[in-house]
């Protein structure tokens, strides 16, 4: 949906962003600003600032960052649109009907349609199950140790034994059958309609705002499959969907711990673990790891099984979970299979410690793939020696990966020197496999850097952008020698023009949030709100400040002749610009 800027300004603007945040935060005042703990991450002292002033919010412990609707798209986990509508609602503003084409009209029907139905059927399933004629459901519910508290928290049902059960309730709620055929619950045939779950105890899927999305059913006695899924639907995507994440996206614990089943996670929020989900009968894929990234996910302990399927599931999500960056480690259940077992057998503390020992899942690797050599045959021990090595080249970062050769080195009596060269000359053969075909030259490694810039330069910005939004009266100044061309990074030069545009036409008022506007997802929120909140300027005197901006100016504008210098050819202009550099300087 397309809304105006005036619009989306006039919903920010009355929503004051301290209110709104105050809601689900506890924000204290210190000075111009609030501070309270950050609800993206653990954390013990507060770090995350609210400014009234500049109407946005900035976490210093995990970079988070935005004005008011990107606050209420993260922590609710809706989208900019519905984000509108929550707020347009709190102020009390009509916002123009949605105008779609008649396919995407159908679709958004649909889509709130099936959410209904979804939402009537666990209702259902839940009444069923607190009845008379789900004592079948609720007793293997309480065999497994469930209090009734936790049946209600996730929404546990029980089909009853009639096979049309659903479909009979639906069909007297008014829905059709072509409807209720999208909705995969029940199965559509020329004689009428049949339950795709019956006898069988329910749990809903839910998405992370806690909207009922599908269904897992476990059948009780005899019956395969013993589990069953819904089946994918508009708004039902298996490959991308936690079990559980609903619940742990609200848990301060630093990590997220990623298991089997249903039970094991419904288990584990029992006996206090509320960072539990589960993947839903389907191998944890690239597509989890992106959910996870998404809620800024940064430490996992996988919790799999204890049987040859939980080991490979292991082995297979660690490579993916690595390539976006998330630490893994592997906790180890035996003597038992799966949490619930185990937490029902020695309890909550023990658990706990088992939590605290896990093992480093590069080393759980090392130690699986050692499993497979006889070390009695020098062969054999060569070969896993070889593979070691080979093993230890996912590390690029040369610290990192001497780390990981010591550990190695030392845990199967493999000398070190030999080890790291031979971990080198693998490394070595890999970096030569990924030269440019078309030169033949290598690549040289990443610079590490602030969004490819000096770092020195990104904390001049940051500096110029947040004076200027405390001060406009300083843009005259800025303006004699900067334009929004000299900030050299994409976001900020973007910024840069937004708020210049701004301060030349007079508007002494702009925000960093109303700026905000212009940007569409998290990455450039976190890094427009850390534009405008430099910690340097904060820590000044007023002289100081003052020194400090006069430099700062310096600094962009050296760094953008500089960059000009390297790409011009005229002589003419070249001889300009030095002497320009010079004249600063």
């Amino acid at each position: 949906m397309y809304y105006s800027d005036d619009l989306i300004e006039e919903v920010r603007a009355r929503n004051p962003i301290q209110d709104v945040v105050g809601q689900y935060v506890h924000l204290t005042r210190k000075g111009g600003n609030y501070f309270g703990l950050c609800p993206f991450h653990s954390e013990k002292t507060g770090s995350f600032s609210v400014s009234p002033s500049k109407q946005i919010y900035k976490c210093f412990g995990c970079n988070e960052g935005g004005n008011v609707i990107s606050f209420i798209m993260k922590y609710e986990d809706v989208s900019f649109t519905e984000a509108m509508e929550i707020l347009a609602k709190r102020a009390g503003i009509e916002l123009p009907k949605q105008e779609f084409t008649l396919k995407q009209r159908e679709e958004e029907d649909l889509r709130s349609v099936l959410l209904e139905i979804h939402k009537e059927a666990a209702v259902y399933y839940h009444k069923i199950l607190r009845s008379e004629t789900g004592q079948l459901g609720y007793r293997y519910f309480r065999n497994r140790g469930l209090t009734n508290e936790t049946m209600i928290s996730f929404g546990l049902g029980y089909t009853g034994q009639h096979p049309d059960g659903l479909y009979q309730f639906l069909k007297g709620k008014g829905y059709s059958d072509a409807v209720l055929k999208d909705s995969g619950l029940v199965t559509i045939t020329e004689k009428g309609g049949r339950d795709k779950f019956w006898n069988r105890v329910m749990f809903p899927i839910m998405d992370p705002s806690r909207r009922v999305i599908g269904f897992g059913g476990r059948v009780l006695g005899a019956g395969e499959p013993k589990y069953l899924n819904s089946p994918e639907t508009l708004i039902f995507d298996k490959s991308r969907t936690l079990y559980g994440m609903h619940a742990a996206r609200k848990s301060k614990e630093k990590q997220l711990i990623i298991c089997e089943g249903y039970m094991d996670v419904i288990a584990m929020h029992q006996a206090g673990f509320t960072n539990a989900v589960a993947a839903l009968g389907t191998a944890f894929t690239e597509r989890h790891a992106l959910v996870l990234r998404r809620f800024n996910v940064k430490d996992v302990i996988l919790c799999f099984d204890s049987d040859g399927a939980g080991r490979k599931a292991i082995l297979r999500a660690i490579p993916i979970l690595r390539s976006e960056g998330i630490r893994m480690k592997v906790l180890s259940m035996d003597p038992y299979k799966d949490p619930d077992e185990f937490i029902k057998n020695l309890g909550q503390e023990e658990f706990q410690k088992r939590i605290d020992t896990a093992e480093n899942a590069f080393l759980f690797e090392v130690r699986t793939e050692r499993e497979k050599y006889d070390f009695n045959d020098p062969e054999e021990k060569a070969m896993f020696f070889n593979r070691a090595a080979k093993m230890l080249t996912v590390f690029r970062d040369e610290i990192e990966r001497n780390s990981y050769v010591e550990a190695i080195s030392k845990k199967y009596g493999i000398d070190y020197g030999t080890l790291k060269k031979q971990t080198e000359s693998y490394g070595n053969r890999m970096e030569f496999a990924e030269k440019k075909p078309e030169t033949g030259e290598i690549r040289p490694p990443e610079k590490r850097s602030v969004k490819g810039r000096d770092a020195g330069v990104y904390e001049a910005e940051k500096l110029i952008l947040t004076e200027l939004s405390e001060h406009p009266e300083r843009f005259g100044e800025t303006r004699k020698m900067l334009s929004p061309e000299d900030f050299r990074g994409e976001i900020a030069g973007k910024v840069a023009g937004l708020l210049f545009a701004a301060l030349e036409k007079g508007d002494r008022k702009v925000t960093p949030a109303a700026i905000m506007n212009h940007f569409l997802n998290d990455e450039q929120y976190n890094e427009v709100a850390s534009l405008f909140t430099s910690v340097y300027v904060d820590s000044l005197s007023s002289e100081e400040r003052n020194r400090a901006f006069s430099e700062a100016l310096k600094k962009v504008k050296l760094s953008s002749l500089e960059a000009e210098i390297e790409q011009t050819t005229d002589a003419v202009k070249l001889m300009e610009l030095m002497k320009k550099k010079q004249e600063i300087r």
